[in-house]
C-alpha cells in the first residue's frame, strides 16, 4: 500500500511541474482535472476501509474536482477567447526551476513535522506543501485571470491533501466547507472574467492594475 501511496504521489509531482511548464491553458486545465482524480484515489489508499456514506461523499467531491470546477474554468476561457498564457510574470523555464526549489522547501519542511503514525508514506506531506506552494506561485506568477483561478484550485488541491494525511479517518466534512469556497470563487471570477473582458478587450492583471480614472 505504501508503495501505491509513493507511485500517486509522484504523479502529483508531474501535475505540478507539468502546471508550471505549460503555458495551454487548456492543458492547464486537464491537469488540474487529473490532479483531482488522483486525489480522489488518495483515500482508497490510506483508508482502505470506507463507509458506503464515505464513499459516496468521496465520488461526488471527485466529480466536482475533477468534471464541474474545471468545465467552467474552460468555459469561462472559451467565453474570453483565452488559449494561452502568453507573457508570464515569471517564464516557464524560470518557473520549472522555482518548482525545484518549491519541492525541496515541501521536502524540508515535512522532515520538521511531526507525522501522524498511521500515515502510509511521508512524501505525501512534502507532495501536499509542494501542491499548496505550487498553487500560490501560479497565483502571484501569472498575468491571466483563468490561470490564476486555476492557481487557488491547485492550492485547494494541497489543502486536501494535506488534509488527508492528518485528518485520515474523517477529512471529508471539513473538506466539503472548502470545496463550497472553491465554487463560489470560481463561479464568481467567471463572471468577472467576461465582464472585465467586455469592457477592456483583455484579462492581463497588470494592465488592469495600470488602469487610472
Amino acid at each position: 500500500m505504501a508503495n501505491m501511496t509513493d507511485t500517486l504521489a509522484i504523479l502529483l509531482i508531474l501535475t505540478n511541474f507539468r502546471l508550471l511548464g505549460s503555458s495551454r491553458l487548456w492543458s492547464c486545465i486537464q491537469t488540474v482535472a487529473i490532479q483531482a482524480v488522483l486525489l480522489g484515489l488518495l483515500p482508497l489508499l490510506t483508508n482502505p476501509e470506507l463507509t458506503l456514506r464515505v464513499g459516496m461523499i468521496l465520488a461526488g467531491m471527485t466529480f466536482i474536482k475533477a468534471v464541474v470546477l474545471p468545465w467552467l474554468v474552460r468555459r469561462s476561457a472559451r467565453e474570453v477567447q483565452v488559449k494561452r498564457e502568453i507573457e508570464p510574470m515569471v517564464g516557464f523555464t524560470v518557473s520549472l526551476l522555482v518548482g525545484v526549489g518549491l519541492l525541496a522547501v515541501g521536502v524540508a519542511a515535512s522532515r520538521r513535522m511531526a507525522l501522524p503514525s498511521q500515515l502510509s508514506s511521508p512524501l505525501l506531506v512534502a507532495v501536499a506543501v509542494f501542491t499548496i506552494l505550487t498553487g500560490l506561485f501560479l497565483i502571484v506568477a501569472r498575468k491571466k485571470a483563468i490561470t490564476q483561478v486555476l492557481g487557488y484550485l491547485v492550492m485547494e488541491n494541497g489543502i486536501y491533501s494535506f488534509g488527508m494525511a492528518y485528518a485520515v479517518q474523517e477529512p471529508f466534512l471539513v473538506e466539503m466547507g472548502i470545496l463550497l469556497d472553491v465554487w463560489a470563487a470560481v463561479f464568481v471570477m467567471g463572471i468577472a472574467i467576461h465582464h472585465i473582458h467586455s469592457a477592456y478587450d483583455h484579462i492581463d492583471t497588470d494592465r488592469l492594475s495600470a488602469l487610472k480614472e
